[in-house]
């Protein structure tokens, strides 16, 4: 085939990568959020096991914070906060007195 004209190249049938079938998802209302579509997702029980792991892996970001978005710094700043009462408060300014004030009295 190789060596005959016009015979050569082209597409041939049954070539390549098969067809993977479509994922069907559950309709969603308009004014659903995307994160309860993805619940939604997650809890279908007809859904596929893959489509369910995948919608419950996204959604998890939303739902539980990660030690990293809650901070070390954030952690600090309420410690500091809560150890600043009592003995430890800061002092109130001094209070600004004019002399023609002192004069008066």
């Amino acid at each position: 085939m190789a060596g005959k004209i016009g015979r050569s190249g082209g597409a041939r049938t049954g070539a390549g990568r098969p067809a993977i079938p479509p994922v069907l998802l559950p309709e969603s209302p308009v004014n659903q959020t995307p994160l309860d579509f993805m619940l939604s997702v997650m809890r279908d029980g007809a859904a596929d096991q893959r489509v369910r792991l995948d919608a419950a892996k996204a959604a998890a970001q939303y739902m539980h914070l990660k030690k990293g978005d809650g901070g070390k710094k954030d952690a600090l700043q309420a410690a500091a906060q809560k150890v600043a009462t009592g003995k430890f408060a800061p002092r109130p300014p001094p209070r600004l007195v004019t002399i023609s004030n002192l004069l008066e009295k």
